[in-house]
């Protein structure tokens, strides 16, 4: 199976970089894991426009990778689930994708394009811990689906 984390993000090191190759060996027993991190001159120009534009420069980044296997966007409106309900997006699929937005969150158009869109929670995180959190979640959804202790 292949994991693969989308998000707007600039690329540089991060004091969480450690906890993610964690995580992410973690998961490897389970599932490839690939990380892209998109933040091209057309979003960062965007940021100093609107927030309107700001989304509309992440759909345009971003839009290209929604096309093949199960794509699952994160955002504050989505549905709230647990970690169980987490587990079935993993199930039986061959290729799941997760976006993680910009400052600005999605355009409705993106997010009717994702086939689920998910909240993390009410509360507001940065997105280099929203990634931490996710990963984690991946692990314990492919735990759940194995029967693995972890999850208890």
């Amino acid at each position: 199976m292949n994991i693969e984390i989308i998000s707007i993000a600039k690329k540089e090191k991060s004091i969480y970089d450690p906890l993610y190759k964690d995580l992410t060996k973690m998961i490897s027993r389970f599932a490839k894991v690939s990380d892209t991190e998109i933040f091209t001159k057309d979003v960062t120009k965007a940021h100093t426009i609107s927030p309107d534009a700001s989304q509309r420069a992440y759909t345009k980044v971003l839009e290209p990778h929604i096309g093949s296997g199960f794509s699952v966007t994160l955002h504050p409106d989505g549905k709230l689930i647990d970690s169980f309900e987490f587990s079935k997006l993993l199930n039986d699929k061959m290729s799941v994708k997760f976006f993680i937005g910009g400052a600005y969150g999605f355009e409705d158009e993106f997010l009717k394009k994702s086939d689920a869109v998910i909240s993390l929670g009410k509360i507001t995180m940065s997105h280099k811990i929203a990634k931490a959190v996710l990963l984690e979640q991946i692990y314990r959804g492919f735990s759940i689906l194995s029967n693995h202790p972890y999850h208890k």
